[in-house]
């Protein structure tokens, strides 16, 4: 297996998991009131568009070093993966190219609709790059082997596939949004990291694998 594979999906998984962190620790921020607008969204959008790239590259890299029979569960994986990409990356990149810039100038009632509040057309497309996100762990999950490193990022995809993503959809498409109910999908700042990490991990054994034979 090719060495540049795994190495691409450790410092891909690496980066994502640093970036996730510093996404988990602005919003927190952001939460006690420590950090103001704009700087808020600013790091907030920023940190998390740097998940989306690291995060792709991983999961393809997943679905190059799974075996032929499992390769149908990689590649739903990895399309749900691209799925993700699109419509966050079209928020992340519209919130601060756009609409911070125009709130700042005072010109936002310009832009009114692209602004990410809750149920508007971009909170719907935050709502489902993560929905698609979690679908691409559950899709992942038979990838992987019941024993070692394999068995916790199961475990890990499983628990942010089942439980993280329903909760996800459930706090975005509620009626009524409140910050007590922001704290439902918390669980995500734990499950996405420790799952991106943990693959990560999984790719380091497999260059240390690669390197001694």
């Amino acid at each position: 297996m090719n060495e540049t594979i795994y190495k691409a999906g450790f410092w891909s998984g690496l980066i994502a998991f640093i970036s996730t962190i510093l996404f988990d620790i602005v919003q927190l921020l952001q939460l006690t009131g420590d950090i103001k607008y704009p700087w808020d969204e600013i790091l907030i959008y920023g940190f998390s568009l740097c998940i989306v790239i690291p995060f792709l590259i991983e999961m393809l890299a997943l679905h190059h070093i799974a075996s032929m029979e499992k390769k149908f569960w990689s590649h739903g994986a990895l399309i749900f993966t691209i799925m993700y990409v699109v419509f966050v990356t079209a928020n992340y990149v519209v919130q601060l190219a756009t609409v911070i810039p125009a709130t700042l100038t005072g010109d936002a009632d310009k832009i009114d609709v692209l602004i990410q509040t809750p149920h508007s057309l971009f909170w719907d497309f935050d709502a489902m790059g993560y929905i698609f996100m979690g679908l691409a762990t559950l899709f992942a999950i038979p990838v992987f082997k019941k024993q070692g490193i394999e068995k916790w990022i199961r475990y890990s995809f499983f628990i942010h596939g089942f439980v993280t993503t329903p909760l996800i959809a459930f706090v975005y498409f509620y009626p009524t949004y409140s910050e007590k109910l922001l704290l439902l999908g918390f669980l995500w700042a734990i499950t996405a990291p420790l799952a991106m990490l943990l693959l990560a991990i999984m790719f380091k054994k497999g260059i240390q694998k690669v390197t001694i034979s």
